[in-house]
């Protein structure tokens, strides 16, 4: 009777002792690529999202790295989209009145 209750205890014992996981060398795993923030919050979030990957297998990957560059793309065509700051005025085409010049010759009279 003995017996039978110590191989209780050790078949307990070893359900207990959690398992090693084994190492998978097809398992997702984080590259650790370093990210320096732009300061531009649509850029940054959108460079972000590219640790997701880091936890998916390589065919998952695909469908993060298209979502970052159609973002990454749509910021650039926003940046063309803005008004550009005004520049110099366009020179009067040839024949068009313009005012005349300040001048700046005191005539005595």
């Amino acid at each position: 009777m003995t017996d039978s209750v110590s191989e209780g205890r050790v078949a307990e014992t070893a359900e207990a002792v959690p398992a090693e996981p084994e190492y998978d060398p097809a398992a997702p795993a984080p590259l650790n690529v370093p990210r320096t923030p732009t300061g531009n919050a649509d850029v940054d979030g959108r460079l972000d999202r590219l640790g997701d990957a880091d936890h998916l297998a390589t065919d998952g990957h695909l469908e993060v790295y298209e979502d970052v560059h159609r973002g990454l793309r749509d910021a650039l065509t926003e940046l063309d989209a803005r008004p550009a700051p005004p520049g110099p005025p366009a020179p009067a085409p040839p024949g068009a009145y313009r005012a005349p010049a300040p001048s700046y010759h005191q005539s005595r009279s």
